[in-house]
């Protein structure tokens, strides 16, 4: 028996219950998955078997199995990659009401969080840079610019840029930005963040393995000390089929 036949036995346990009951076959097949995934039986980036195999498997039609699929994608379950097949999404809880780098995001799910750098450099600050970070342009910043990974997945593009003045050697980061600067006592406590969804360009889809013109989450973050001086204006591009940003609002009489 191949292992893609194996994979299917797990996935919909009792194949030949699947057309007894008298729900659609398609919403029977979608609750097998969901439960599959619910028990680890297939992980965060495990790929799914294919719908002829799937459909032959268990005796039913390809339109029932592609249905069944197209909506766990639109769900958010499931994620498509052109000529690669159809995989578990590896989606991030990231909440925004606290301050926390990639790297311990990663640690509480009990990943290992990886950076491919790109650009580590000293510079004289851009346009860019002083109006957001409020220096000069006589002003040099550190640029740290990295392809942040999840147990070796793409996960994130990120661009930092710190002041000379709270980080003097780009080359001293090991993984986590955050935990470099709180060891020279600069870690920020505080950020303002904007975000907004945009198209992704050909040279950042290559790096995070996705389709050009993909939607991404673009979000910008200045970083501040507890006397409000901007210290980090971070700009990071997340997978839109990778991340789920939360937040917890109250009611102005909860505050």
């Amino acid at each position: 028996m191949s292992s893609t036949t194996d994979l299917i036995d797990k996935i919909f346990d009792n194949p030949e219950a699947i057309s007894r009951e008298s729900r659609p076959l398609y919403m029977q097949l979608q609750e097998k998955i969901r439960e599959a995934v619910a028990n680890r039986v297939l992980k965060s980036g495990d790929n799914i078997p294919p719908e002829r195999e799937i459909a032959s498997s268990l005796n039913v039609s390809r339109v029932t199995v592609r249905r069944s699929i197209d909506d766990l994608v639109k769900e958010g379950l499931l994620t498509q990659r052109q000529g690669a097949g159809t995989f578990v999404a590896n989606r991030v809880q990231q909440p925004l009401n606290y301050l926390k780098s990639f790297s311990e995001v990663m640690e509480e799910r009990g990943e290992e969080a990886g950076s491919s750098w790109l650009d580590r450099s000293l510079g004289l600050a851009t346009e860019e840079e002083q109006n957001a970070l409020n220096i000069l342009a006589s002003d040099e910043v550190v640029r740290l610019y990295r392809l942040r990974t999840s147990d070796g997945k793409p996960m994130a593009l990120e661009l930092a840029s710190i002041p000379r003045q709270y980080l003097d050697n780009p080359f001293a980061i090991k993984e986590s930005l955050y935990e470099t600067l709180s060891s020279n006592g600069y870690r920020p406590v505080k950020a303002l963040q904007k975000m907004r969804a945009i198209s992704i360009d050909e040279k950042r889809a290559d790096l995070l393995n996705i389709e050009v013109n993909s939607a991404v989450l673009y979000i910008e973050r200045l970083g501040m000390l507890e006397d409000g001086a901007v210290m980090e204006f971070t700009r990071s591009y997340f997978p839109g089929d990778s991340y789920d940003f939360t937040t917890e609002i109250r009611t102005p009489s909860a505050l």
